[in-house]
């Protein structure tokens, strides 16, 4: 019978656990049990050891309780380079093949009080921290918090259902989404501190879904590297893999997944609610998991080998995998290839798993035709590979601003410039990195047209000279600057301007290198040095909006 290499090493993990020491901070030595006291005067010596340590303000590694009495108190920096310091060694374990000790390390993380806390915080932080599940309950005061935290426990726990709400997709179907209880959303992000350092040691080289550290620029961007020279590929495959979390399997999740299989087993099993009836689960990972898109990802890991392996020699046959969460594109050099042998070998792939490719979306395309990937639309013109923002998503963009126009007739200005500006800047940014210049000034034309509109429909019996005065001002050499005037908080008159994408720089984006992890140590001077050039980059975007009235329209 085949074991798994989890599996072998659960031997190893009592020995692990025996050599496991508490290390206290500042050097402070244990002293041995003085002779000729009794086993209860001993207990209480060492509780008042502890009690010292706690009044001079030391957490100890194993973060007890006793460390911060209230949520406030709790010092966070110290918290998260304990949690940190565990997932660094999980990371070099399983580098070094040692499965036994990773293994030993999760428990004793999943148990760590430091990682409890860190996991409440992350549920209590993130955007759907106000969203509740079947139980209706939110963690709001740091009472509750604290409370939550110091309930995290395996003995005892029981997932429970999932509360079923559908969002639209882009196509018109509704999205089915299974969000958990606010306790259960803990539990999860408490398993996936330890799971990550795992997944994000073993991920295929060139995912960039739901990563730490990754984006879609560094996606698109990889894109480029891959296609972007004459003599580079000539053929893609577009992937999409039909209803990817609804349908894994759970047998291959635990049979492969590196976690504790009882609290993956309640997760899988738990069901959702919908119009008052529980629903069993059979299949699939809930979309609304904290840790879902992380298993999502260790499932599809291994998808590069596979396509690698089909088409032997991959480099002379100019094969390259860029994939992000389950979508993927496929280069190669002919399209039999592609054909023949990369596209069977990624359906027997996925078949294990209990997944399989959308016969709707996935196609093979010539790169002088283009494909669209992750809102961007990668062609090549003669022998030129542009990257630009896909028609599909400038048609959608339009059609939200128009929405968002038309239901403030009556609004005050400045509050149609408050939801705006953030769609705008955000739409901006995520396509700044490419050949978006001609397109940005498009768009900016576009939503002065509908402004137009949005003017004559308010004010139809004045002429276009006076709502001109009325809602455009000029500074320096821009002359149509959509602006509303309002008072700050400290009473000061100002002018609040409609963004414009035209003024925004265009800058090619570096792109992470292919095997850097956050839990290598050998990279940790590599990331520092790519926050240190991000915040730059926010800085100089930050200078260059305050200063558009001096370089004019370039």
């Amino acid at each position: 019978m085949a074991m798994s290499a989890w599996d072998v090493g659960e031997s190893e993990r009592w020995t692990v656990m025996v050599q496991i020491r508490v290390v206290t901070l500042l050097g402070t030595k244990v002293s041995p049990r003085p002779t000729g006291l009794s086993l209860r005067d001993n207990l209480k010596n060492r509780q008042h050891e502890e009690k010292q340590m706690t009044v001079r303000g030391i957490p100890k590694t194993g973060a007890s309780l006793a460390c911060y009495e209230t949520w406030d108190s709790i010092h966070w920096v110290l918290v998260e380079q304990q949690v940190r310091r565990l997932q660094m060694r999980i990371a070099k374990a399983i580098r070094e093949g040692r499965r036994g000790k990773a293994k030993s390390l999760q428990w004793l993380l999943t148990h760590s009080f430091n990682a409890k806390l860190s996991a409440v915080k992350r549920v209590t932080q993130n955007r759907g921290c106000k969203t509740a599940g079947v139980d209706k309950m939110l963690l709001q005061t740091p009472k509750r918090k604290m409370q939550a935290a110091q309930s995290l426990k395996r003995s005892g726990y029981k997932a429970q259902p999932l509360r079923r709400i559908y969002i639209p997709k882009k196509n018109g179907k509704q999205r089915p989404l299974g969000i958990p209880t606010i306790m259960d959303r803990a539990m999860q992000a408490l398993h996936l501190l330890a799971l990550e350092p795992i997944s994000e040691t073993t991920a295929d080289k060139n995912s960039y879904g739901f990563r730490p550290k990754r984006s879609t620029a560094d996606a698109i961007e990889q894109c480029f590297c891959v296609m972007r020279s004459g003599n580079r590929a000539q053929w893609v495959l577009e992937g999409d893999i039909k209803a990817c979390f609804d349908r894994i399997n759970h047998e291959w999740l635990l049979q492969h997944i590196p976690m504790d299989k009882t609290i993956l087993k309640q997760w899988l099993a738990a069901g959702y609610i919908e119009k008052q009836v529980l629903v069993p689960t059979e299949e699939g990972t809930p979309q609304g998991g904290i840790i879902s898109p992380t298993l999502a990802n260790m499932v599809l890991d291994g998808l590069e080998e596979a396509v690698y392996k089909a088409a032997s020699p991959w480099y002379l046959n100019k094969v390259h995998v860029v994939r992000y969460a389950d979508d993927f594109v496929v280069t190669a050099g002919s399209k039999e290839l592609l054909e023949n042998k990369i596209k069977p070998a990624i359906e027997n792939f996925l078949k294990e798993r209990g997944l399989e490719l959308s016969s709707e979306k996935t196609k093979i395309t010539h790169i002088n035709v283009g494909f669209d990937f992750l809102g961007f639309n990668v062609r090549k013109y003669g022998n030129k590979l542009l990257i630009k923002p896909a028609k599909a998503n400038i048609k959608a963009f339009m059609r939200e601003i128009r929405e968002i126009i038309k239901t403030n007739i009556a609004s005050a200005t400045t509050e149609v410039i408050r939801q705006l500006n953030p769609k705008i800047k955000g739409w901006a940014h995520y396509y700044k990195h490419v050949v978006s210049k001609r397109i940005f000034s498009k768009v900016d034309n576009d939503i002065y047209l509908v402004l137009k509109w949005w003017m004559c429909r308010r004010h139809p019996k004045k002429n276009s000279a006076w709502r001109q005065k009325k809602y455009f001002r000029s500074e320096g050499l821009r002359n149509w600057v959509f602006s509303a005037k309002f008072r700050n908080k400290s009473g000061e008159l100002i002018n609040f301007d409609l963004f414009k994408m035209k003024y925004l720089p265009i800058k090619r984006h570096v792109k992470i290198k292919m095997d850097a992890t956050p839990y290598d140590p050998e990279y940790r001077e590599y990331f520092e040095k790519r926050e240190q050039l991000k915040r730059y980059a926010s800085c100089v975007h930050w200078v260059h909006s305050k200063t558009q009235h001096l370089v004019g329209v370039r």
